[in-house]
């Protein structure tokens, strides 16, 4: 029997120990030729996109450019805008961030880094909103699956059983389901690529607002019985499947590709972050589908994707100055 890829030397390309021992003037070379990749590493001008003449300033690490005079960093109009921390230290957090199957909760990453929790817990979301801006929002064709998990509706029952209430009837406000819709890939190789929705519940009309803008007309889309997917039926081929009677139908049908994704969600609330609020819910979502669509690749692929997504991330409005008050005022909801 052939060796898991996960187990293999090639899945493991990515050394934290070796990018511990490099310097800060290696960490800024590092970011640049991924962020100037266009431009061989060469700085480009953040103001006027100058790829010209810029001149550099080695002592405070920053170049100056010869059309605007305007004076910048590797770092100057990306998410690590106006850094405290060095930036190696940053490569380090993209690293552990990378190599954690499970998601990374913010207080294990302060630990590592040695930095407060406030700091590991931007860092952390700031990573999070650098790969949800920068999703792949393409429609989808071929054969999709559909799936909804249910996040929030926990309620700590009572201690005398006289006192416990049926947690089903009860309307929680923080209930939330997370929509999975996955692209199969051939000759059963799984899921190739995800989209994730926050809905306030599993509905027909948000299920087809969904499927209309990212799913091609005349696909194959798999789901349950759930009824909110009732009205794909009318420019889908749709195929379901009953799961309080079997996993997968006589005719094939099954949505076990969401249903991993479902899994994965899970194991990352419940062994990692353990509390979720619903204002973020849509960053953690998107970040288990991308650790989903990256399984296959080594770890050093993904540490360039993730920082490169960083590099090309603009000053977040809702992270830069988040414990001064600067925080997201509404959840993202919907397609």
């Amino acid at each position: 029997m052939a060796q898991h890829f996960l187990l293999s030397a090639k899945a493991r390309k990515l050394s934290l120990i070796k990018l511990a021992q490099i310097s800060e003037d290696e960490a800024v070379s590092v970011f640049a030729s991924l962020r100037w990749s266009d431009n061989d590493g060469e700085p480009v001008c953040p103001a006027c996109g100058n790829m010209g003449k810029c001149y550099a300033r080695t002592s405070r690490r920053q170049w100056k450019c010869a059309e605007c005079n305007h004076t910048f960093s590797v770092t100057s109009g990306t998410i690590f805008a106006n850094h405290k921390l060095p930036l190696k230290t940053y490569l380090i957090a993209i690293a552990l961030f990378t190599n954690a199957v499970k998601s990374l909760s913010a207080l294990q990453l302060s630990r590592d880094l040695d930095c407060q929790y406030k700091t590991a817990w931007v860092l952390s979301h700031k990573i999070r909103e650098s790969l949800l801006n920068n999703r792949d929002e393409s429609e989808l064709d071929g054969v999709c699956e559909m799936d909804g998990v249910y996040v929030g509706h926990y309620i700590r029952p009572k201690n005398n059983i006289e006192n416990r209430i049926d947690r089903r009837k009860v309307n929680n406000p923080n209930k939330r389901v997370v929509i999975s819709l996955r692209k199969r890939g051939e000759d059963g190789a799984g899921a190739i690529a995800t989209r994730t929705f926050v809905l306030k519940s599993e509905n027909g009309r948000d299920v087809s607002a969904i499927a209309s803008k990212f799913v091609k007309r005349g696909s194959t889309i798999h789901t349950d019985e759930a009824n909110a997917y009732d009205d794909l039926h009318a420019h889908y081929d749709m195929y379901r499947v009953n799961h309080q009677i079997e996993y997968r139908s006589l005719d094939g049908a099954c949505n076990n590709q969401s249903e991993s994704y479902n899994a994965r969600f899970r194991r990352m609330q419940y062994g990692q972050c353990h509390r979720i609020g619903t204002l973020y819910l849509s960053n953690y979502a998107n970040e288990i589908a991308y650790r989903e669509d990256t399984r296959r690749l080594d770890n050093m692929s993904i540490f360039k994707d993730i920082t490169l997504k960083c590099a090309v991330s603009t000053i977040s409005n809702e992270f830069c100055g988040y414990w001064q008050g600067n925080k997201r005022i509404a959840e993202r909801l919907g397609a």
